[in-house]
């Protein structure tokens, strides 16, 4: 089966079709750091994770942008409220973005451009539209004509010029030609920062920043443009907009990734319902995080709880306990180099993990049944089959990412501990002193040492959350 996406703009499923053979240019809205990451951002940045992985596992050459929003109304008005220069409140939450997408075994972008290095790139882009007749100085700002793209107008979210409110988007409203025009470009204002253009000093509106970065990495038309369902209307909306009416073809596939709910409520500061990473870690072990917020399709709505992650921890340890167990049997080996068909067609229909994830645990069970029969051959295959699947969620529990952890460096001296402590159970149980043996198993418990015992043998593990 042919790789097949979801397309927001046609509203139909694709047969997905690169510009160039074997290459892929993806562009998805990254953040804007007026605050710390909640886990809806963390969501979308997993997801495209995700597409990235399965995309290079198809053998295209992926070209991975992710813009970071650095200058932007928001983060300007958080730099006034705290009296923390606009740069450091930027700078800052945008290391905790990052810190959270490596936490999470997000590989990084190809190039993860700032809005405040592409100045140069968003004036020549305000003076093409200009020429062609779509833009307008007007108070100090620039603004995109609606009127002048009024046919295509709305497309992408479906909705009519008519029926479209005022861009609300400036503060000089009386100055538009039409309230439904948005800014390109906004006029400086006092303790704000600004850059010198032909039309005034001044700084660039959101939408312009994605249209002129997008372009300067991936060329005036590229293949997948990515971000949240929230961004088709006015961002995406108004990146098509500037980008065409200036000539380019822009994005060929719009996909954008469903949002996360707190019980059933949308996340807000002033219900006190936001969730960041820190509160997950305290549930979770990042792992098990990025195996929840992937679990779900990405265009589903996902409704965040204490007892969904716990299924998902849960689920996901199933998976970790085959591996650990046939690897410790024969051998941790290699990840096969081709998934099985099943998983791959269900990937290749819209990017179908749930589905995925279903032959990832029927192919864990048989691995069970196998090690419970002693069929080392069997073991040996099903453990490649979990580790590709895995490793193309990028939850392999053998990978580099996974297999380390805190205090791994202690584990030698662990073992060795605990193997005395289990030769001393295995003694008092072969001289069928049970409460002895009881006690030791007891006293490892305590000590957060989980004992299992197996036909070769007990083996044991740290106590998981």
């Amino acid at each position: 089966m042919s790789l097949r996406l979801y397309d927001t703009s046609t509203r139909t499923v694709r047969t997905f079709e690169p510009l160039a053979e074997g290459r892929v240019g993806m562009y998805v809205c990254g953040a804007t750091p007026q605050a710390a990451p909640h886990i809806g951002h963390l969501r979308s940045g997993v997801i495209y994770d995700v597409l990235a992985r399965w995309l290079r596992a198809k053998g295209y050459e992926v070209t991975f942008v992710r813009n970071v929003t650095d200058v932007d109304d928001k983060i300007l008005a958080v730099a006034a409220d705290s009296d923390v220069p606009w740069f450091a409140v930027a700078e800052g939450n945008q290391r905790v973005f990052t810190r959270g997408y490596d936490l999470l075994g997000c590989l990084p972008p190809t190039v993860e451009p700032r809005a405040t290095g592409h100045v140069p790139e968003m004036v020549r882009l305000i003076r093409r539209l200009m020429e062609n007749g779509h833009a307008y100085p007007a108070g100090g700002d620039v603004y995109f004509d609606v009127a002048s793209w009024a046919d295509r107008y709305g497309a992408l979210s479906n909705q009519k010029i008519e029926n479209m409110r005022s861009a609300g988007d400036s503060a000089n409203e009386e100055a538009k030609r039409d309230p439904r025009d948005f800014a390109l470009w906004k006029g400086a204002k006092p303790g704000e920062p600004s850059w010198e253009t032909p039309w005034g000093d001044g700084r660039p509106g959101w939408h312009l920043e994605c249209s002129a970065m997008a372009t300067r990495y991936l060329g005036p038309e590229f293949d997948i443009h990515g971000g949240g369902m929230d961004l088709i209307f006015p961002h995406h909306e108004n990146e098509i907009a500037q980008s065409r009416a200036a000539g380019d073809g822009f994005a060929r596939y719009w996909l954008h990734n469903g949002l996360l709910t707190i019980d059933g409520e949308k996340m807000s500061k002033s219900v006190g319902n936001v969730v960041l990473l820190p509160d997950l870690l305290e549930l979770a072990r990042p792992v098990e995080v990025r195996y929840y917020l992937a679990s779900a399709h990405y265009r589903s709505l996902l409704d965040f709880t204490p007892a969904a992650l716990g299924e998902a921890v849960s689920a996901y340890q199933r998976i970790e306990g085959f591996v650990t167990r046939a690897a410790e049997v024969v051998g941790a080996g290699e990840p096969a180099a081709v998934v099985p068909a099943a998983f791959a067609d269900a990937m290749d229909d819209d990017l179908g993990v749930p589905q995925a994830l279903a032959v990832v645990h029927e192919t864990v069970r048989e691995g069970n049944n196998a090690l419970a029969a002693g069929d080392g051959d069997a073991v040996a295959r099903l453990l490649a089959d979990v580790r590709a699947m895995t490793g193309a969620f990028g939850l392999d529990p053998l990978s580099e990412q996974w297999s380390a952890a805190p205090g791994d460096d202690l584990r030698p001296v662990v073992d060795a501990l605990v193997r005395v402590a289990l030769e001393q159970r295995q003694a008092a149980r072969a001289r069928k002193d049970y409460a002895a043996a009881d006690a030791v198993r007891d006293g490892l418990a305590e000590a957060g040492i989980v004992v299992e015992d197996t036909p070769h043998g007990p083996r044991w593990e740290l106590k998981r959350s």
